[in-house]
């Protein structure tokens, strides 16, 4: 199984982004490769232009187009989601997330933000043709505390756990995906399958 993560923070310390680490980790313990983007990570000329033909928004759009799923994290800022994260998305092909499961994640200064996920990040994934969108989690910014030295980021226990019960949901929708087979596998099936009228 292959899921990427899509962090949506241009900041390099982030709540949001403190949620995808915590879902790589889960994720990988359980034999799931991981592949992470952050918005930041992106030539700035290549989002704001557009520019498909770029190497590293090839390399995006490919590694997209082999996940089983995604989990997109952003910070919520005037009632939406990450303006960077939305220019990044624009940058997939029309049908990018066909097929595909996705976990949105949020974050925001209180929970007067938490329909960020439902009405604004939801409806531009159902546009890409997402197979499943789950419910998603939202977290408030006082939920999660940052690590200090080598301390680790820590997250409030009702957090820990409404996470743990999303990535769960999340593991299980990619595992019941039907797999596609491959066409000489098919032929051979039907070849040597009995038939009866």
């Amino acid at each position: 199984m292959l899921v990427v993560s899509i962090g949506g923070s241009p900041s390099p310390r982030s709540r949001s982004g403190v949620l995808l680490e915590h879902s790589r980790q889960w994720l990988q313990e359980r034999g799931v490769e991981v592949v992470s983007f952050q918005v930041r990570d992106f030539a700035a000329e290549d989002l704001l232009h557009a520019r498909f033909d770029s190497p590293q928004v090839k390399h995006f759009q490919d590694v997209v187009a082999q996940a089983d799923g995604l989990i997109v994290a952003t910070p919520v800022y005037k009632a939406s989601f990450s303006g960077a994260l939305k220019t990044l998305l624009d940058l997939l092909p029309e049908r990018a997330l066909e097929h595909r499961i996705v976990l949105p994640i949020a974050t925001g200064g209180s929970i007067a933000h938490m329909l960020a996920v439902d009405y604004a990040l939801k409806p531009v994934l159902a546009a890409l043709k997402a197979q499943e969108t789950l419910h998603g989690i939202f977290a408030d910014d006082s939920q999660i505390s940052y690590g200090q030295g080598d301390t680790p980021a820590q997250l409030a226990p009702v957090l820990q756990e409404r996470l743990l019960d999303s990535l769960q949901t999340f593991h299980l929708a990619l595992a019941r995906r039907p797999q596609a087979v491959a066409p000489g596998v098919l032929n051979e099936r039907l070849i040597s399958a009995r038939w009866s009228i």
